[in-house]
């Protein structure tokens, strides 16, 4: 029991002197401060002219690797590190060397291909020229002698080089990735493997160019599972083999570790800096989280970390090559880096056959195109449903489900994914190749996990069709929805979509029919959009652990501990059922409180009611109290509690309620706007300044950009009901409840998801404290 909030400060100095221990594992801030000390490790051994030091035959490699991996770690362009390194880069002479070359040509893709056509295109040709073309590793490269045998490191980078060149425009003559993919399917060893040569003992690092290289080799063919046949789009046809990648993969999962280089055999020196760029590789082009059993960013980005020169804030190693702290730190930074990209949208693998993929290439290229649009790195993954648990699917904040034939999940399958849902979680499905079968199955599943809802055909006005890119009218696709969470967090496609993404080739769409590639564009422009309403183009980064919501009874309170409750009612008390804990877990992290963050849901005639100094109410719907429940929250308040309250998506209908039912129990009283000069906007109680906040407004929208053009900077609008010079019921009738569901929600009138956490924060801060 409690009379006053007053006593609540010494509670409060109980729960702010107890700080929740950090977490043992990595961090991503660990790795971002990790890779801030390697860029200025780099920088500073950079010399007067622009390079670092090169070696003796492949002159301009390591100013290309250094460069490279500092702008993949964020370094601008602009900057005068990476403009004095582009300088040198241009100076060197003619190519020689295959390494040399092949880093030049992708460290000038990567900074300002526009200017550097012509050097990129001269390199192309001549690692076109020097590529072997016959003889037994026909199709490989050596270190630049065409006379040479070839080795599988040379003709990985050529191949990287030539893939980087390809993705700006530069033509690549067909035959040289025909005959590179022959080379390397030909010399693929029976367990999987490849070593450097196919005389040389297998290792993890030329098994991950093997993998990288195939992948790369049959993205350029075109060898995918749509295909144009004369005017007409085949998005059926026979899927080739992709026996080799999986061969591969076997074989790297058996061996794989992040602390050697591993091999058949003991080898002298194992190169542990060039395998980890290589695995990275691996795991990104082939959209794999886990390699085997072993997540191999997270395992490899802690033996990085535990490798690194706290002092000098580099890296090395003892093989040759690495032993040189500027290669090993470029290395280093390229893994941590490239591998950070945060996930946009993961498959779902279900089932036996191969029909979860039918096109293996689509969401790969939709991927592009997003990265394309919003100017910035990401990836995708592949998520196996039966080993995935709800902690693995909610690491994908869209998962992407496909099909044509009829599939059937376990029941425990069945409720990961509508916990994945109902957590915050987001479902695109698409029926492709007239999938009937495919069709009836998923309608059954979300009835089944969604009894309350229904797939509804979206309407021309939803944000679904314009929050990236208008789509051309004339291929629109039907799409239906199911709302859950403040959002449609279930969108499904029972037409073609992924055959045409497949179909992209980006600058090379110019080779189909006019018809074919508006097609491709509208279909592209529909995913794009899909995604961009499922994460308002919010990601969260790759080493966070989701935060999985956990209903509990309001019984087990520990000292010391601040519990906040939801209060039951029929207006929706429960549709955000992620927004409190994630609201929580703010203001634990930011305020340095000891809140447990649970989801607890009371009714007002509960006695434990009395055991909270603070209970929240959220809800989108009119509601009413009964009389016993309005004489108990009366108490509750006399007592020293307080209500803190918003509308969902700024419902007017809760809103209407909430006012109309603090009249009845408070009839003296009425909610008024709290001044927004009132110090609970300032940081006099250890929040934030609130001075100026930014609302979402649907109604506003115009513009270019669906995300900012509703946007307006405003002052906090939170209405009070004031009782003995003390707020008793604080409530904001525009939105916080949705912004800390999820993302910030296209759709609803409220605070952006950053400035919905600090009112909850300064809030309740506020509240513990007045």
């Amino acid at each position: 029991m409690f009379r006053k909030t007053g006593c609540w400060f010494a509670v409060l100095a109980l729960v702010l002197s107890v700080v929740p221990p950090v977490a043992g594992e990595l961090t991503d801030t660990q790795v971002r401060n990790a890779i801030e000390r390697g860029k200025t490790f780099l920088k500073t051994e950079q010399k007067s002219n622009g390079h670092w030091t090169e070696h003796s035959i492949y002159i301009g490699g390591v100013t290309a690797l250094t460069t490279l991996a500092l702008l993949n770690s964020g370094e601008d362009v602009k900057s005068p590190t990476i403009q004095k390194a582009l300088a040198y880069l241009r100076s060197v002479g003619e190519p020689s060397t295959v390494y040399a070359t092949s880093l030049q040509t992708m460290a000038l893709c990567a900074a300002e291909p526009e200017k550097d056509v012509a050097i990129i295109g001269r390199n192309v040709e001549w690692l076109e020229a020097v590529q072997l073309r016959s003889g037994l590793r026909k199709g490989a490269w050596n270190y630049g002698d065409k006379k040479g045998s070839g080795d599988n490191s040379n003709t990985q980078f050529a191949l990287l080089a030539l893939h980087e060149a390809d993705r700006i425009g530069i033509e690549v003559k067909r035959d040289t990735w025909e005959l590179a993919l022959d080379y390397w399917l030909r010399t693929q060893r029976e367990d999987g493997s490849w070593g450097y040569t196919e005389s040389e003992p297998s290792t993890g690092s030329m098994t991950c160019a093997g993998i990288g290289c195939v992948v790369i080799c049959q993205s350029k063919i075109g060898s995918g599972d749509a295909r144009l046949i004369g005017p007409t789009v085949e998005c059926c046809g026979a899927q080739s083999d992709d026996d080799a990648i999986e061969r591969a993969m076997q074989w790297l999962a058996r061996y794989f570790s992040t602390n050697r280089n591993p091999s058949s055999i003991n080898l002298r020196y194992r190169h542990l800096f060039y395998y980890l760029y290589a695995v990275e590789r691996v795991g990104r082009l082939s959209g794999r989280r886990f390699i085997g059993r072993h997540d191999w960013y997270r395992e490899g980005a802690t033996t990085l970390l535990n490798m690194h020169d706290d002092f000098r804030g580099s890296w090395s190693g003892a093989a040759p090559a690495e032993d040189v702290p500027t290669v090993a730190t470029s290395l280093a930074l390229l893994f941590l880096s490239k591998g950070r990209r945060p996930v946009v949208m993961s498959k779902l693998r279900y089932g036996d056959s191969h029909q979860w993929d039918v096109h293996r290439s689509a969401v790969q290229h939709l991927t592009q195109r997003v990265e394309q649009r919003w100017s910035r790195d990401l990836t995708w993954q592949t998520i196996d449903v039966r080993a995935a648990s709800l902690e693995d699917l909610l690491q994908t904040p869209v998962l992407y489900v496909s099909g044509r034939d009829a599939f059937e999940l376990t029941a425990d399958q069945k409720e990961n994914l509508r916990q994945y849902v109902n957590q915050g979680g987001f479902v695109f499905a698409e029926a492709c190749c007239a999938g009937e079968g495919f069709d009836r199955s998923f309608r059954t599943l979300m009835s089944e996990l969604f009894p309350d809802s229904s797939l509804r055909l979206l309407p021309e006005d939803h944000p679904v069709w314009y929050a990236e890119e208008k789509v051309n009218a004339k291929y629109l696709r039907p799409l239906l929805g199911i709302d859950a969470c403040c959002r449609t967090s279930v969108v499904y496609c029972p037409k073609d979509l992924s055959c045409y993404w497949e179909l992209d080739r980006g600058l090379r769409n110019t080779d189909y029919p006019a018809e074919i590639k508006a097609e491709i564009e509208a279909c592209l422009a529909i995913g794009k959009n899909v995604v961009t309403y499922a994460t308002s183009r919010e990601l969260k980064n790759k080493l966070d652990r989701p935060q999985i919501t956990i209903n509990r009874a309001s019984t087990s309170l520990e000292r010391s501990v601040l519990y906040v409750p939801k209060l039951r009612h029929e207006g929706g008390s429960d549709d955000a059922p992620n927004a409190l804990p994630n609201m929580l877990n703010f203001v634990q992290t930011q305020a340095e409180l000891r809140i447990d963050v649970s989801n607890r849901l009371i009714s007002a005639t509960s006695d434990d009611l009395f055991n909270y100094p603070i209970v929240f109410m959220h809800g989108r719907r009119a509601f009413r109290f009964s009389p016993e429940e309005r004489k108990a929250i009366a108490t509750f308040v006399q007592r020293g509690g307080v209500i803190f309250a918003d509308a969902i998506c700024a419902s007017p209908e809760f809103a209407d309620s909430l006012r109309r039912e603090m009249k009845n129990v408070f009839p003296e009283h009425e909610l008024v706007r709290i001044p927004p000069d009132h110090a609970m906007f300032s940081r006099e109680f250890r929040g934030y300044d609130l001075s100026k906040v930014t609302l979402r407004d649907p109604q506003l929208r115009s513009g270019d950009d669906p995300l900012t053009a509703n946007l307006t900077e405003v002052s906090p609008l939170l209405e009070a009901v004031s009782i003995d010079e003390r707020f008793a019921v604080i409530f904001s009738p525009y939105d916080i409840s949705c912004a800390m569901e999820n993302s910030n929600s296209l759709e609803c009138k409220g605070y952006l998801k950053d400035d919905a956490a600090k009112i909850a924060t300064n809030v309740l801060l506020y509240i513990l404290q007045q």
